[in-house]
């Protein structure tokens, strides 16, 4: 027995389960996918040489125990993983003489529905396989998933929970903090499926693809997978774009299917390839690990070969310095690429990456520049020891799994740049047209060096206008969004300075409980602010701290004298609307947000939440007639369902409460 063959075999173990842990469980990519499917193989390779197979292997144990607060629960069929080539002959042959279902293999997380009674029962995820984790609350506030369907029976389905890339790159924009932000759409979709409160599931547009009907015992699907499919869809479930293929079409249709993913905007891994045969693939069985009646393809990355230049170092708002990889461009899946974001230095150490090396890069799924391998491995070196941005002390930190860089020094600009993105943001003093983009050329060009410069950038109308992407009409769009974002809320400015632990909600209560007396608050002890229910001693400690410092006391009295505060009239308005529960849904017409109506309502004395219950008073829709589960509810409890026309009414004493 080959004893260094063994050692190897272990080691390979060991680096793919603490991979696999890091992303599954901690949601943290410490190696990338090509890396580990590169070492996947010659563990599976060695396996057979040896002829041995580890309890622990990845390659026998289909993934990890599910960690979290939500139920657990045992799937009443294992859900196993595929086998998988990325050989198109190897499809070809296992097509052979049968009609094959080919589909896209999306990379999200897989759920199991379950429908009794023609209406969602349960939604559990595939979590090891074994045994999932129940969200059937968070599942119906999916985009697309049906609540209710025309077939009585029990139905149970699989399919993928997906977020698109550009939902992705929306919700990462929103997050300031740039170590908080997602490392790709499956990592979003998995923590948005999983969440405690599916308040937060359904911001983010989690959409579910139907990819196999495990039951729907009493319908004759003619012994078709292809049946079943179009019988999902006249159910009213979105199902994966498919293709029947044959051995003849498969070549054509893995080329069909690849020429369209540049356009998707849902993330892909590869395609999925299932006999429409139902009781032919039934009678193949299975592996420990493989069904039979299915193939995984997965897409051979188009590889190009290159030279590093340079590590970037990228500082974010809370310090953490991103390493991202430059090198000499070259053509990859019909497009220029010169740039790979490396995530981490656990990433950088396993490349063993050094500037001058060469290089191997590819798009994972075909969209994302990544490094398949360091050819030369000259060893990570020059890792700053100063910020790159302001000179500041860095320090290396352990992450969970993950070793990751920070500057130290509070003042950095780039944490500026980022509180600044803060200040301008939709909660805060909403100003259209400052990109974090552009704020950065501002603060470059000295243009914005504290929060009321924001409001004189007339003084360089005309260097911006020269600038590159700017013109009159954007100067002009800005100037005007800059204007209007003068006359504002003092909960919405003090939100906007980004002081530690204070969000809106704890701004308002600090503004109420001060009658939005500025100077009361400024002059206000620990103590004060502590005593104010809702606040407590972090966030009390935080405001005393933030205005303790001069520069920061300066910069807010200058801000101050920018902007229009109207008198909050919240405390001497009658409370016309104590004790009453309000809901909002739909679309409104005067206001420019269902939050303005919340204030409105909440400044009246009343309460806004988010779901139909026996407590809610009234439930805002403009749609009265609507079909919407809101609707139904609210009808089902005899809750009365008033339009904006209505409730404004109730405002101005036009109409009882």
């Amino acid at each position: 027995m080959d004893r260094s063959k063994q050692a190897r075999m272990q080691e390979l173990v060991e680096r793919l389960n603490k991979a696999a842990k890091a992303y599954y469980q901690d949601a943290e990519e410490i190696m990338s996918n090509y890396e580990y499917d590169k070492l996947y193989d010659e563990l599976l390779k060695l396996e057979k040489e040896l002829g041995i197979t580890l309890s622990n292997s990845p390659t026998v144990n289909v993934g990890y125990e599910v960690l979290s607060e939500l139920p657990k629960e045992r799937h009443e069929q294992p859900m196993l993983s595929l086998d998988k080539t990325k050989e198109i002959g190897e499809l070809e042959e296992f097509v052979g003489e049968h009609e094959t279902l080919m589909s896209w293999k999306m990379d999200g997380l897989t759920i199991v529905l379950t429908y009794r009674d023609g209406e969602l029962y349960k939604a559990v995820t595939r979590g090891n396989g074994e045994v999932g984790e129940v969200v059937t609350a968070n599942a119906r506030v999916f985009r697309n998933v049906p609540l209710k369907i025309s077939y009585k029976g029990e139905l149970i389905l699989r399919g993928e929970a997906v977020i698109g890339y550009k939902d992705f790159e929306k919700i990462n924009e929103e997050i300031a903090d740039a170590d908080a932000r997602y490392k790709n759409p499956r990592n979003l979709c998995s923590g948005s499926v999983r969440q405690l409160n599916n308040e937060i599931t359904a911001k983010r547009n989690v959409r579910f693809y139907a990819f196999t009907l495990v039951q729907a015992g009493d319908v004759d699907f003619h012994n078709s997978r292809k049946e079943q499919m179009e019988w999902l869809a006249s159910q009213g479930f979105e199902v994966v774009e498919y293709r029947m293929v044959t051995r003849d079409t498969v070549r054509s249709t893995v080329e069909e299917f690849a020429r369209k993913i540049k356009d998707n905007d849902f993330p892909s891994d590869g395609l999925v390839l299932t006999y429409d045969d139902i009781a032919y693939g039934q009678s193949l069985g299975r592996t420990s690990k493989f069904p039979r009646d299915s193939y995984a393809f997965k897409w051979a990355d188009e590889v190009r070969e290159t030279r590093l230049t340079e590590i970037e170092w990228s500082p974010s708002r809370t310090g953490l310095i991103n390493p991202v990889a430059i090198f000499e461009p070259v053509e990859l899946e019909g497009t220029t690429v010169s740039r790979a974001s490396v995530h981490n230095l656990s990433i950088m150490e396993e490349l063993e990456l050094g500037v001058g090396d060469t290089i191997e890069v590819y798009k994972a799924n075909m969209i994302i520049p990544q490094i398949a391998e360091n050819l030369t491995r000259s060893g990570v070196k020059d890792i700053p020891d100063a910020c790159p941005v302001c000179g500041g002390k860095t320090e290396i930190r352990k992450d969970g799994n993950a070793k990751t860089l920070y500057c130290t020094n509070p003042e950095c600009q780039a944490k500026h740049l980022k509180s600044f993105a803060l200040f301008v943001s939709r909660d805060a003093l909403n100003i259209e047209g400052l990109s974090e983009a552009t704020l950065e050329k501002f603060i470059a060009m000295g243009y914005i060096k504290e929060y009321a410069d924001i409001f004189h950038l007339e003084r360089y109308r005309e260097e911006i206008c020269r600038m590159e992407g700017f013109g009159e009409k954007s100067y002009q769009n800005l100037a005007e969004s800059i204007e209007k974002a003068r006359t504002t809320t003092l909960p919405r400015v003090i939100y906007g300075l980004g002081i530690a632990n204070i969000g809106l909600a704890n701004a308002k209560m600090i503004c109420k409980e001060f009658r939005n007396d500025v100077e009361a608050m400024l002059q206000a002890s620990e103590e004060d602010l502590s005593a104010i229910s809702g606040v407590g001693g972090v966030i009390a400690g935080a405001f005393v701290t933030y205005f303790r410092q001069e520069k920061h006391l300066e910069s807010f009295r200058n801000l101050l004298k920018e902007l229009v505060l109207p008198e909050e009239e919240g405390e001497e308005k009658e409370q016309i609307f104590a004790g009453v529960n309000f809901v909002i849904t739909g679309s409104v017409e005067h206001f420019a947000n269902r939050n303005e109506v919340k204030a409105l309502i909440e400044s009246l004395g009343g309460k806004v939440t988010g779901s139909v219950t026996s407590k809610t008073n009234y439930l805002i829709n403009n749609d009265v007639a609507s079909t919407s589960s809101k609707n139904k509810k609210a009808n089902e409890l005899g809750i009365p369902i008033i339009s904006e026309e209505t409730f404004l009414e109730m405002v101005r004493g036009e109409q009882k409460v």
